[in-house]
């Protein structure tokens, strides 16, 4: 597999099954409203986005189902690990994304969690279409037809 490009970025968090699951249409970088213990919890590296999605409540986003364990030395100030956590958009992206969620029946998945170079800890949301499982099928052929080939070219 293929190396991914280092953008200084510190990644947590990946949504594999993602790309699996889905067409990614579009990418966006969002900001993630965090308590103290959270960040530190993150900077572990122990968290998982791989069952939650982005919703739309009050006309804001919010990350919904990403769990984030508890900050070993938290004490009572320590946070819930699965609460909602507010995601820090313009507001066009905002309506953006939630007009294609109501009227074009897309969803918002999340696909990694990550630190960027000046220790910010952010997210990148992707607007997504469905796939269906002859889709994934023959997402499946054509990686297996670019391994044999890449595998025959290398022979030579």
């Amino acid at each position: 597999m293929a190396k991914a490009p280092d953008l200084g970025r510190t990644v947590v968090a990946q949504n594999r099954k993602a790309r699996h699951n889905y067409f990614i249409d579009e990418t966006f970088e969002a900001g993630l409203a965090l308590t103290g213990t959270e960040v530190k919890s993150l900077r572990g590296g122990r968290s998982t986005i791989a069952e939650s999605y982005i919703t739309e409540q009050g006309g804001e986003a919010w990350l919904v189902n990403a769990h984030i364990p508890e900050y070993a030395a938290g004490n009572r100030f320590n946070h819930e690990p699965r609460r909602p956590r507010k995601l820090l958009l313009h507001r066009k992206q905002i309506n953006k994304l939630i007009g294609a969620i109501q009227r074009e029946g897309r969803t918002v998945v999340p696909l990694q969690v990550y630190f960027n170079p000046r220790g910010r800890a952010k997210i990148e949301i992707a607007l997504v279409t469905g796939k269906q499982a002859h889709d994934k099928r023959q997402a499946i052929k054509d990686r297996d037809w670019q391994r044999q080939r890449a595998r025959l070219l290398s022979r030579r």
